[in-house]
């Protein structure tokens, strides 16, 4: 499976409030990318036929985020930071190692982004404890579609 470099980007743009009032707002997306100059560009294209005025990427920073669990559903509109703590045992020493990792889960609300994080986890041999779920600004994630022939370089980076 083609390991994802996840970038998180901020937009920054007047919105127009529901009162008609314009408001500077900052709002994260996450966009798969293998640098931050082609972050830039990706969001830069994913963005530019929903904004109309000025708007600015005002920050770019990698996401750590082992895996992604989306979801096709409706009310599944937030997502979830989870950072799960995986339990190995030592055979040699018998000592408990711990290493823990974060992945992103889209979900109507806590309860279901846990039910949601175990559905996804279901295949997984190791123990995992859920160690915290929290709730993210992001508005929106662009996975890398790969289509044929659209950026082969892309595929043969990744393999």
């Amino acid at each position: 499976m083609a390991m994802h470099t996840w970038f998180e980007c901020k937009i920054r743009y007047d919105k127009t409030m529901e009162n008609g009032m314009q408001k500077k707002v900052t709002e994260p997306y996450l966009v798969d990318a293998l640098t931050f100059t082609e972050a830039e560009a990706r969001i830069t294209e994913e963005m530019t036929p929903f904004m109309s005025g000025e708007w600015t990427v005002s920050d770019i920073k990698r996401a750590n985020y082992s895996e992604l669990f989306p979801s096709e559903e409706e009310a599944a509109d937030r997502w979830f930071k989870c950072k799960l703590v995986f339990i190995t045992l030592d055979e040699k020493s018998g000592v408990e190692k711990k290493t823990s990792t974060q992945v992103l889960v889209q979900a109507a609300d806590l309860r279901d982004a846990v039910k949601k994080l175990d559905e996804g986890m279901k295949g997984t041999m190791a123990d995992y404890q859920i160690a915290s779920v929290a709730e993210t600004a992001i508005m929106d994630v662009y996975p890398f579609s790969a289509e044929p022939d659209d950026k082969p370089e892309y595929e043969a980076k990744q393999a």
